[in-house]
């Protein structure tokens, strides 16, 4: 018998009340013995028959409006319907009166309202709570969102001020019921400190059940663990742990009677799914986890119900909560705390944008709670413009066996510092640097016996090798010396404890190693042999040397210091101080995963993204790499396909646009029709075979001897030589000198280049700058001064000035800024994007202000328009028709909404963003 939508919904909706503990009866058949917590079909009330009520012993506390599967998206419309139930009598209750939790479901979405909040706001709830839950909570009087309004004021003593802010603007956003809130704090400022004083007050005077203080790694669970233990409040002088219970989970069991728990998202992910848990997972990164086969979801489970943790605590929230582990915070009905010293556009976006409290590391140093930096510079002339080996015979070496051989070359082999160290090592260039700092150290550190704590960043596991025998083998010392510290070193822990206590090793070299929980305190001097783009990551690596250390502690590893841990040195051997730094994320997200493990995963049926982009980038490396006859060898194994096609199969197995694309076409859907999530899916399935049937045991086999087999070329005949060393003096000079060139450029050319009359002569017109005519700009520069590119002058600007704002997206956008600076529109070099914002929040508050009220479908028009403008400096009438308007309904959508006033709105943004 087929079944309609709505019995469908309700018999998805009688499986998860069973699960969550009730028992489901008919109103016919009500037997209030057959259990604590009775779901009631149908019970009628003063408006008629309600859904579900729900009884606990047998008293009722709440009902369920049933939607159909097509309705989940519109489940706040049907929220009213639930309240008149709620609010109204109940036939055959001597005391009827108003329910105070309120559901409305399909069985495959949920929303819940607690009647008795302050300002009841629904919200996704993963289950329906269990009876007992819903009995303790009414046995408590008071909401937790309503004890949240009336939290006592934070006392300060023992508080520093950016712990006052944090936690001030932790509760602020409690009692505004938002359910996530980022706290930005600067490494060593004190987060956890700052988290446990929120969690007492939170038990203390909230009443709160139980807290989970989630993090990423063992010994940072490890960590967590021991600053509860020796945490004592200001209003009592036991320690948190004579208080409240604290739980480090390291089983399967959560116990019940905990009011703190500490575990790893790995581990918790593991408890929900109850199942066992590789110890090694907890050692490692979670984004660096990959998992065999296909990643498999999390389910309901009764001992750990989603109501267990009424608030979450995410330390180093910028790595941990992405990806299959998103799943443990979805899970959960609580309010989401993220920690973190280096937020990026995820962890934003994730708690969407309410970040409670910014205290970055120029405030922190300020405040005496880190130490600034100094840039010492060394620059070699193979580290800035590589070397030419003329036809010879020349030594090479495995990579992995670091076996040598000797080569007749064919060709002359030229390089760049891309490949330095990678494909071609010069161990001049290497010998050079470690020489140079060795001999600049009293300089660097004047006055000092013994060498600074100092932390070297390589480039890869080969590459820190060779430095490592070079560093021994230059300051004429033994194996305690210098140290390797990577994931793959079996003793890191005892490396990095000699670090921190001990005299020797006086340096460390590292590839991946640089993650909270590795601070060296005692570190002085960080060493960059590598570069790096991410901001994020960049901002990490310069964290391990931004702890305060006392005099006395700093003597103990470093006699010959007469003072206190003041500042460190940044030691910039590549450029990486100088290098522009992006945003976004790159393709290579599983960095420290062989190669051969991505290919297995993806042959044995993972969907992970995260494996398919990285795997995809490995595999465009290597296309690089490889000699022709390798990929013809290739392609005889991969279906007659290329290494970069393959790639790009990889890559469109997730790119929405491509699984669009294919679900249109087979489903043979118009471009303006609606596409199903299950044709989505379905296209996302095929793309995913697709990408991964070429993959087969004798291709991964082949692909990993090759990889194997690549050398390094020796480069022995090219000595190097240092161009300059010393304090980044010259760097500013060269900025200014840029800067300079470009300003003169401008105006040299501002009376025929139409952009530039219009912004230097004309500004009344500024709005009618147009995305071709900035191009004629970029053009003209890039043919007539290319050393002018937008984004070599935005770097020289941020050397001498302070910049308003982020990277740029692009180079047009970087020059818009720039013109307007030079041309005197802006104070100060403005980020585009930040411009554009900052007005359209001041045009639509002055809109806003006034008679005009733009409803929510004007204000998303708005919105995408402003985007629009951020990225191609001015809006057509004719780029309606294309995306992202033309998703919905283009110039005849924007009409619909707008009407006559549509080509007045166009006009005036664009005036009003150029301003």
């Amino acid at each position: 018998m087929n079944k309609n939508p709505e019995q469908k919904a309700r018999d998805r909706i009688d499986k998860k009340l069973a699960l969550a503990g009730w028992t489901v009866q008919d109103v016919r058949t009500i037997n209030f013995s057959a259990g604590r917590g009775i779901a009631v079909r149908e019970y009628q009330t003063a408006v008629g028959p309600a859904d579900y009520v729900l009884f606990v012993d047998k008293t009722p506390v709440g009902v369920i409006e049933a939607k159909r599967e097509k309705e989940g998206h519109r489940l706040t419309v049907h929220e009213g319907q639930a309240e008149y139930y709620a609010e109204s009598r109940l036939k055959w209750v001597a005391d009827s009166r108003p329910l105070s939790f309120i559901y409305e479901s399909t069985g495959l979405v949920t929303r819940f309202t607690d009647a008795r909040d302050p300002k009841p706001r629904s919200g996704p709830v993963f289950s329906f709570h269990r009876p007992e839950t819903l009995a303790e909570w009414l046995k408590q009087g008071s909401s937790l969102r309503d004890r949240l309004t009336r939290l006592p004021a934070l006392p300060g003593e023992g508080l520093r001020e950016c712990q006052i802010s944090a936690i001030t603007g932790l509760e602020t956003s409690f009692r505004a019921n938002r359910p996530r809130a980022l706290v930005q704090m600067a490494t060593g400022a004190g987060k956890t400190f700052t988290a446990i004083t929120s969690v007492y007050r939170l038990l203390k005077h909230a009443n709160a059940k139980r807290v989970l203080f989630l993090v990423d790694t063992k010994n940072l669970g490890e960590q967590a663990e021991q600053e509860f233990m020796a945490f004592t409040p200001s209003d009592d002088n036991r320690k948190f742990t004579e208080l409240y219970a604290v739980q480090r989970l390291t089983s399967g069991y959560a116990a019940p009677d905990s009011q703190v728990c500490i575990s790893t998202i790995q581990r918790m992910y593991s408890i929900l799914r109850k199942e066992a848990l590789d110890g090694a997972a907890e050692e490692t990164n979670p984004n660096e986890i990959t998992l065999t086969g296909r990643p498999r979801e999390v389910d309901y489970n009764p001992d750990v119900p989603p109501e267990f943790f009424d608030f979450i605590i995410i330390d180093e929230c910028h790595r941990s909560i992405y990806n299959l582990w998103k799943q443990v915070l979805d899970y959960f009905d609580a309010f989401l705390i993220g920690l973190t010293a280096t937020p990026d556009k995820r962890t934003f976006g994730f708690f969407n944008e309410n970040v409670v409290s910014e205290y970055p590391h120029e405030t922190a140093v300020a405040d005496g709670v880190n130490v600034g930096f100094e840039v010492y510079t060394i620059e070699t002339e193979i580290t800035k413009n590589g070397g030419m080996i003329l036809q010879q015979y020349i030594e090479k070496r495995d990579r992995l066996t670091r076996k040598k051989r000797w080569e007749q070359m064919d060709e002359d082999v030229s390089y760049g510092a891309a490949r330095l160290d990678r494909d071609v090592v010069n161990p001049s260039q290497i010998r050079n640097v470690i020489k140079t700092f060795r001999d600049k150290l009293p300089e660097i550190f004047p006055g000092r016996e013994e060498i600074p704590k100092t932390l070297i960043f390589a480039k890869t596991d080969s590459h820190a090798d060779d430095i490592i025998n070079t560093v021994r083998e230059e300051f004429g010392e033994g194996n305690d010396f210098c140290k390797k510290v990577t994931y793959q070193v079996k003793d890191a822990k005892s490396v990095l404890s000699s670090l921190r206590n001990d005299y020797n090793p006086r340096i460390a070299v590292t590839v991946d190693m640089i993650a909270t929980g590795t601070d060296v305190k005692p570190l002085e001097c960080l060493l960059f042999m590598r570069d790096v783009r991410s901001k994020n990551y960049f901002e990490q690596m310069k964290g391990r040397g931004t702890r305060t250390l006392g005099s006395d502690d700093l003597r103990q590893v470093t006699p010959s210091a007469v003072g206190a841990k003041t500042h460190f040195v940044m030691v910039d051997a590549v450029g990486v101080t100088k290098s522009l730094k992006m945003d976004s994320r790159p393709l290579e997200r599983k960095k420290s995963v062989p190669l051969k493990d991505l290919m297995m995963n993806v042959m044995m049926g993972s969907d992970d993204e995260d494996v398919f982009t990285s795997l995809a980038s490995r595999l465009s490396r290597l296309d690089r790499q490889i000699t022709p006859k390798e990929k013809q060898g290739f392609q005889e194994r991969a279906e007659g396909k290329s290494v970069a096609q393959v790639a790009r199969a990889l890559l469109d197995a997730h790119n929405p646009d491509k699984i669009e694309e294919t679900a249109r076409e087979k489903s043979d859907l118009p471009e303006d029709a609606e596409l199903s999530g299950a044709q989505e899916a379905a296209a996302r399935k095929e793309l995913v075979r697709a990408a991964s049937d070429v993959f087969t045991g004798e291709l991964v086999g082949y692909i990993e001897n090759v990889r194997k087999s690549h050398e390094q070329i020796m480069d022995t005949v090219n000595i190097d030589q240092v161009n300059f060393a010393g304090w980044d003096r010259a760097s500013g000079e060269k900025a200014g000198e840029v800067v300079a060139d470009f300003r003169e450029f401008m105006e040299a050319h501002k009376d025929e280049i139409t952009a530039l009359k219009i912004y230097y002569n004309q500004p009344h017109l500024r709005k009618d700058v147009t995305f071709e005519m900035l191009r004629d700009v970029l053009d003209i520069l890039k043919q007539s001064r290319p050393t002018l590119a937008p984004v070599h002058v935005w770097q020289a600007y941020a050397q001498l000035e302070k910049v308003d704002g982020k990277s740029p997206e692009n180079e047009l956008t970087a020059l818009v800024s720039l013109i307007r600076r030079v041309a005197g529109v802006d104070e100060s070099l403005t980020a585009f994007d930040k411009t554009v914002n900052r007005n359209f929040q001041r045009w639509v508050f002055q809109k806003q202000a006034g008679t005009l009220k733009f409803n929510e479908d004007q204000m998303e028009w708005l919105r995408m328009i402003k985007d629009h403008i951020m990225t191609s400096v001015h809006l057509e009438r004719d780029d309606l028709d294309y995306a992202p308007f033309d998703g919905r309904g283009g110039i005849g959508g924007m009409y619909q909404v707008f009407g006559d006033e549509m080509d007045d709105i166009i006009e005036e943004m664009n005036e009003e963003m150029a301003a």
